[in-house]
């Protein structure tokens, strides 16, 4: 991406520079190719938000845009080859993410079509139901909603109304909304455009009910008007997203025929005999679930985008406007130049980095499931623990950055040609669809524990004699200070080397990795009290340490960025930029400590002395790092046809320039006016 120059601090001959090229293709990563290539087609103003528009022009110019998706062949690459598709789920999800930078609302309504509407008839149905329904998803001829989500049931899909009952005389399942919080909701396509929908429900014959299954079922004729029992309204105007037509939907009794059940994981015969390759009904309904993944992928992918739009345009703008004289009578300064802007910016930068390339390993790993390179049971549930956690950690980040970077442009942030409101509005949802962030974190936490009681599942006693002593020994360690002590007689005197200690890997590596287990091993000690408990004082004791849980996954996802981020530095070849990313890695290694440095003093982790110069050493890191922010941008690779912000435009700069030379050559006249507070010196009495 080309800008107009900038102001930044002035680089000397010794100091490393980006090699942005080379920075792109990493960020870029494996699927490089496949995003360029979207992107290209992004460049195209048919597929930009115009900001203003009412809800229904918005409605139908998405719509318009969806069909041209289609005529550009930009959105069918996780589809069969034979029916048009390439097979190919890692690209897929790269290029989707890049619909983001178009409009966030063609994004959606692009992922509800083909990557829930259009992957349930792939990954749940037969191969006879994706010849049948396929087709009419990938060209649009038949527009469909994904009918998951009940008004009393979002998260706990497990707990919807909804029932889809067989009928064996009729050899048909009969569809039924047995009461209002049973009803559909929040259903892209469902208010005005679908004609069918995927409908999730509980599947019962012979008296069993057999838990949640999908159903393809027809929801609109030719002419637009709903089905006889199915009722159709409009959940209207939202607070982003706009150009998708929300609604609901209620059945009445519809039936459909028996095979409509997309079964690949579970069928009922002629005479509703129920059979599933999969015994287990828990087991049966994660595996279902498991396939429809790719959507959690997907929106972590948007709102890393999204992040990096909102960085380009904060950056961009940081580098070029000025204010206040500082250090100058003359001359007003830039605004990266304030620490407390690189403060507000940079660490940001370093963890949208950071999530760039976990997110970049995380569709490694889907691609090699949906492959079926490597689809085991305990890959599968990697993908899924992996989506679970980089999903909130990434929509929260974007709303975060959107914000703090609206933020830093001031007004001109707040302005529509500027994106950053709307971006903001758009993105909102993101954190409560696909899995609400704190159930999917609940998720993870469940896991972690899950896989530390399985560290000790066939243990002698022996060797949990010495699991219990040995962290005996550091709880005793951390609790009277002696790991302190003898860091505090390390450091006196010598707070450079204090500091020092901070960059190295294995330190940042020791301190993010222990935090994350310390908290799973507090968590499962005070839950271990209740595995014996009745299922309500069960409930009860998990629910008194939520919080903790909770915060033990955060920590998990932390480390985790870490990693990906560091891993990414050893691909780096040139000594320059892997300097400059590396002090980037640093600084969100570092202010991650930083905001929570409680914990490390509290647990004893960090000496109060080393403490206190956490600070200062990454306030050095920014002043490091700031004539390189404008580089490390615009290595994301966006255009301005993607970004399409005034305050990334260069007129900013021209406006500082013209300022500058005006004063300029008032100063330089005879006419420049003499300041009041400067005649008052002149007239002021000498002693």
């Amino acid at each position: 991406m080309t800008h107009h120059p900038a102001h930044p601090t002035p680089v000397s001959s010794d100091t490393p520079v980006v090699d942005r090229q080379a920075l792109q293709n990493l960020l870029l990563g494996r699927w490089a190719e496949t995003r360029r290539t979207a992107r290209d087609v992004l460049k195209d103003p048919k597929f930009h938000k115009i900001e203003g528009l009412t809800m229904d022009e918005h409605r139908r110019r998405v719509l318009q845009q969806a069909h041209q998706l289609v005529e550009a062949k930009a959105v069918h690459r996780a589809f069969p080859t034979e029916f048009g598709g390439d097979d190919a789920h890692g690209a897929n999800i790269a290029a989707f993410e890049e619909l983001v930078t178009a409009d966030p609302s063609l994004q959606i309504k692009a992922g509800v079509q083909w990557g829930l509407f259009g992957a349930a008839i792939m990954h749940l149905g037969s191969e006879e139901h994706q010849r049948r329904w396929l087709p009419g998803a990938m060209d649009l001829s038949v527009p469909g909603a994904f009918a998951m989500t009940e008004i009393g049931h979002g998260s706990d899909v497990a707990s919807i109304g909804t029932t889809a009952t067989f009928d064996p005389e009729t050899g048909e399942f009969v569809i039924h909304t047995p009461f209002t919080a049973a009803t559909k909701r929040f259903l892209g396509n469902a208010a005005l455009h679908g004609r069918a929908a995927v409908v999730f429900a509980q599947l019962i014959t012979r008296g069993v009910n057999h838990g949640v299954h999908c159903f393809y079922v027809d929801i609109r004729d030719e002419h637009g008007d709903p089905l006889p029992g199915i009722t159709l309204t409009d959940d209207g105007h939202k607070g982003g997203l706009n150009g998708i037509d929300n609604g609901r939907i209620a059945f009445d009794h519809i039936r459909v025929p028996r095979q409509n059940l997309l079964n690949r994981y579970g069928d009922v015969d002629e005479e509703g005999t129920y059979a599933s390759p999969i015994e287990s009904p828990g087991r049966r309904f994660f595996t279902m679930l498991g396939t429809l993944v790719q959507g959690r992928v997907s929106l972590s992918g948007s709102a890393v985008a999204a992040s990096k739009l909102a960085l380009i345009g904060a950056v961009t703008y940081g580098n070029q406007r000025r204010q206040f004289n500082a250090s100058s009578p003359t001359e007003e300064e830039v605004l990266l130049d304030y620490q407390l802007h690189q403060r507000r910016l940079i660490p940001r930068l370093a963890k949208t980095v950071a999530l760039s390339f976990a997110q970049e390993k995380l569709l490694a790993k889907l691609d090699d499931v949906f492959s079926g390179r490597d689809d085991s049971d305990a890959n599968r549930q990697e993908l899924e623990t992996l989506a679970a956690t980089i999903k909130p950690t990434a929509t929260w980040h974007a709303l975060d950055t959107l914000q703090e970077a609206r933020e830093a442009c001031g007004g001109a942030g707040f302005i529509s040609e500027n994106r950053f409101a709307s971006l903001r509005a758009d993105m909102d949802i993101y954190v409560t669809f696909e899995g609400d962030n704190n159930v999917l974190l609940q998720l993870v936490a469940k896991r972690l524990l899950s896989d530390y009681a399985s560290e000790f599942k066939g243990a002698d006693v022996g060797a949990l004699a010495s699991y219990v002593a040995s962290q005996a020994g550091s709880t005793v360690i951390h609790r009277f200070g002696l790991r302190r002590a003898f860091q505090s007689v390390q450091d006196t005197g010598d707070e450079r080397r204090s500091a020092n200690w901070f960059k190295q890997e294995d330190v940042q590596r020791d301190l993010l990795t222990d935090r994350s287990r310390q908290m799973v091993i507090d968590a499962a000690s005070q839950l271990r009290s209740a595995a014996k408990l009745p299922q309500a004082q069960q409930a009860s004791v998990f629910n008194e340490h939520q919080f903790e849980i909770i915060n033990a996954a955060k920590a998990h996802a932390e480390l985790l960025l870490w990693e990906s981020f560091t891993e990414a530095l050893s691909e780096i070849e040139d000594e320059g930029t892997r300097q400059i990313m590396t002090w980037l890695r640093d600084v969100y290694a570092l202010t991650t400590v930083e905001q929570t440095l409680d914990w490390y003093l509290g647990h004893g982790r960090i000496s109060t002395h080393r403490a206190k110069t956490l600070t200062p050493y990454v306030n050095r890191l920014l002043a490091r790092l700031r004539p390189h922010l404008q580089d490390i941008v615009d290595s994301f690779g966006y255009e301005p046809e993607h970004v399409r912000m005034e305050v990334t435009s260069g007129t900013e700069l021209q406006r500082q320039d013209e300022a500058r030379e005006h004063y300029r050559r008032l100063r330089a006249s005879s006419q420049a006016p003499v300041e009041e507070k400067n005649l008052a010196r002149q007239k002021a009495p000498v002693s």
